[in-house]
Parts: C-alpha cells; structure tokens; sequence
C-alpha cells in the first residue's frame, strides 16, 4: 500500500483514492467526526487517512461509506 511516510507507525491508516474535487468534501467529514482521523493528501484525490487503533472499526466504516458515496477506492 502505497502511504505517507510522515505517518506514524501505530496508527490505523486507510488509503482513499477520490476525484480531486471531492477532497475538501472529505476533509470536512472527516473532521466533523470529532477527532476520528487526520487526512494526509498525496497528490490529487490520492488520501491517507489515519486514526487511533482503538477506532479503527469506525476509520474502515467511514471509509467505506465516502468511498461508495463518491464512487471512490478504499484500501
């Protein structure tokens, strides 16, 4: 899985790939999920997001919902 290197090692991270249009979308999501997880863009609509172990199930689940919303890819 390709990664951001500056994340730590420890963390539960999932890779979202989504147009680049809808990233700030998901940014915003994503923050409004109090502290679930932190976003890292690669470049375009390429995504780390990256939580805490112990909320790894609700990191996948949001994960999956943006991906089938916005006819994305999670890995």
């Amino acid at each position: 899985m390709k990664g951001n290197p500056n994340v730590n090692v420890g963390l539960a991270v999932r890779r979202l790939v989504v147009r680049a249009k809808d990233v700030v979308f998901v940014k915003g999501v994503v923050e409004a999920h109090d502290g679930l997880a932190h976003v890292f863009a690669e470049s375009g609509g390429d995504l780390t997001l990256a939580s805490a172990p112990d909320r790894e199930a609700e990191l996948d689940q949001l994960a999956r919902d943006l991906a089938r919303e916005l006819d994305g890819i999670v890995s």
